[in-house]
């Protein structure tokens, strides 16, 4: 099972190149961040001639998460982080698909830190953390994957002295990462890549992508139940390097599902 995670930084301007990834690669689920688009003007219909179902939460021009896949739909289970009923923002879906539990997430920036966004950003990893471990505790495979806004370790950044006091990579946000994977999860990319400085974002200013100045913000993070499947991850580097891209590439994990135990 290919399964990956892609934050498009708005679906509208980047469907073409995501129908191209589609078609080139067939992986067969596709967690979306950063939809950018309101429920109704997502394009299903595109989609669907691509040869996917789509499950969806949007939001007029920011935030919004998808699940795509590609043998049959998945059930959705949650739509929204559970825990705080006042939030409003669209950053959270969850859904059954071929015997597995994928939770799609974009968790906030926080930027500027210290602040609101910040309080917030740290608030709902609270609630991030508080739905893993009941997850968790239902001895199920799951996968959180998408877009955390969060460089766990100083390898995960270019230069991680000029960030020391960013939302992405301050000791409150790390700490609170730590504290999710510590919970029994398993970090893909970095499992599969212990010691590589990969990365899954490069900003559009300042060459960064050409200079390869990056972030490891994107996850994919493993149930001790599904953790066994993990046969490989990476990152598809050649969709940021074409024209129009969005600002992060496509992180991908391949699991063996027969490899479970039943």
């Amino acid at each position: 099972m290919l399964l990956v995670t892609y934050n498009v930084n708005g679906i509208t301007s980047r469907l073409p190149a995501l129908l191209q990834y589609l078609e080139e690669r067939r992986p067969d689920a596709v967690c979306l961040q950063e939809l950018k688009a309101p429920q109704e003007k997502f394009p299903e219909a595109a989609i669907r001639d691509a040869g996917y179902h789509a499950i969806w939460h949007g939001q007029k021009s920011w935030n919004g998460v998808a699940i795509l896949t590609r043998d049959g739909p998945a059930q959705e289970t949650h739509r929204g982080l559970p825990g705080d009923p006042s939030d409003e923002q669209s950053r959270y879906i969850e859904a059954a698909y071929n015997g597995i539990l994928i939770g799609c997430l974009y968790l906030p920036n926080g930027n500027p830190a210290p602040g609101p966004k910040f309080d917030y950003k740290l608030a709902w990893f609270e609630r991030l953390i508080k739905r893993a471990q009941e997850l968790l505790d239902a001895h199920i495979p799951v996968v959180l994957a998408g877009d955390y806004n969060v460089m766990p370790t100083d390898i995960d950044v270019y230069k991680p002295e000029r960030w020391l006091t960013d939302a992405l990579f301050r000791p409150e946000t790390r700490e609170a990462f730590h504290r999710l994977v510590d919970q029994g999860w398993t970090d893909s990319l970095r499992a599969m890549h212990p010691d590589e400085r990969i990365y899954t974002f490069w900003d559009y200013f300042r060459d960064a992508f050409g200079r390869d100045a990056g972030l490891r913000i994107d996850h994919l993070l493993l149930s001790p139940t599904l953790a066994p499947a993990l046969k490989a991850a990476g990152v598809d580097k050649f969709v940021r390097a074409r024209e129009k891209p969005s600002d992060h590439a496509p992180t991908w994990i391949e699991l063996d599902l027969d490899a479970l135990q039943p």
